[in-house]
């Protein structure tokens, strides 16, 4: 079977709506993929101010905010199909939505950009809430992703994404996952001292000095010593973490440099954590995707801190480290079009596999 598909993501780092057209094609159980267009849609910073602190709303912005975000990504999805001709070509699309509540402990998720409205806006068949579902098995709802690596790419076991949250995944016999740390959301806040959207390349992060104290303090938050199935709020990295980072008054260089130190650091802690947990077996190899893989200095600390336990990081082609996720979504909601399993119980400690996600037919028959 074949589907063309528009998967969309946008994540926690505020960076913009991530847009990937997609061919994705089963044969025997086996998936291929063919990234045929991409585009990330920038946020304005109206747009990046809404979404940085919905849950600042009142319950009656909060749902006029979801329903302006669906109507605005549903305006961004045409305008996409416009530039690329992908008129009677899309069988269907699949949002990921902007997460603004995520407490597995309560039982709750919810992601913006209502459906109906990307439904409504562009008459497709629209897939949203790829969460709530595994949410309410008792699961973490985090990481999704790791379904999506495992079937477009079986060739490798150790999955690194940093993005807004760095989150690792390992595949084997079955697979685990979780988030590690906040990102790109912390990298980017302090960036804008400076007047910049990001570090571009790490070179604000290189001219700096890393702090002891505040690294020790940072690694030693309750969420670090958590064993996994475990997932982060964006307000552990946008609020804590954060006012940690201001009371050091550093400056900004410092505050990138320790930063950095402090992601490798965890993500070479989470994968000799893995590794402990899995003797006998051969974790020695890397995939790193997201936006923060762009990051050469973080990029070089990660190198350096992952050599220490015998792990080799790769960087794939630009186009699967800006795609990995929207593509996922994609075939997430794939899977949920085929009502087969879409989310592995294994990754999120959920009381079973789940078929997730609500179906919104934009057209009428």
């Amino acid at each position: 079977m074949v589907y063309h598909v528009i998967g969309l993501m946008s994540g926690s780092s505020l960076d913009g709506l991530d847009i990937v057209y997609t061919i994705l094609e089963e044969i025997g159980g086996k998936w291929g993929f063919s990234i045929e267009a991409e585009q990330c849609v920038a946020y304005d910073d109206t747009w990046r101010k809404q979404l940085q602190h919905p849950l600042q709303l009142t319950a009656t912005d909060f749902l006029l905010l979801h329903s302006r975000f669906g109507h605005f990504i549903g305006e961004q999805v045409n305008q996409f199909i416009d530039a690329h001709n992908l008129h009677h070509k899309i069988h269907f699309i699949a949002s990921h939505g902007h997460t603004a509540i995520h407490q597995p402990g309560e039982r709750t998720t919810f992601q913006i950009g209502d459906g109906a409205a990307i439904a409504a806006a562009t008459s497709l068949p629209v897939i949203t809430d790829l969460r709530s579902l595994d949410v309410a098995l008792g699961g973490q709802g985090a990481p999704i992703v790791p379904i999506g690596e495992k079937l477009l790419f079986p060739q490798h076991q150790l999955f690194l994404n940093i993005g807004g949250i760095a989150n690792l995944s390992y595949h084997n016999h079955s697979a685990v996952a979780f988030d590690v740390c906040p990102a790109n959301r912390v990298l980017n806040a302090l960036a804008a001292r400076a007047g910049d959207l990001y570090d571009h390349g790490g070179e604000t992060a290189r001219k700096g000095m890393v702090d002891e104290k505040l690294l020790n303090l940072l690694n030693s938050q309750d969420y670090y010593s958590k064993s996994y199935p475990k997932s982060l709020a964006n307000e552990f990295g946008a609020d804590l973490l954060m006012q940690l980072i201001d009371a050091a008054g550093l400056s900004t260089a410092d505050a990138l440099a320790t930063y950095v130190s402090h992601i490798a650091q965890q993500v070479q802690l989470a994968v000799a954590d893995i590794q402990s947990n899995h003797p006998g077996e051969t974790i020695n190899h890397l995939l790193v995707t997201g936006g923060g893989a762009f990051n050469h200095y973080l990029m070089e600390q990660l190198t350096n801190a992952l050599g220490s336990v015998g792990v080799n990081v790769e960087v794939p082609h630009d186009y699967v480290v800006r795609n990995k996720e929207a593509l996922i979504m994609a075939l997430i909601g794939t899977l949920r079009w085929r009502e087969e399993t879409n989310v592995l119980h294994s990754v999120t400690g959920a009381s079973r596999d789940s078929i997730g996600g609500a179906l919104w037919m934009g057209h009428a028959y």
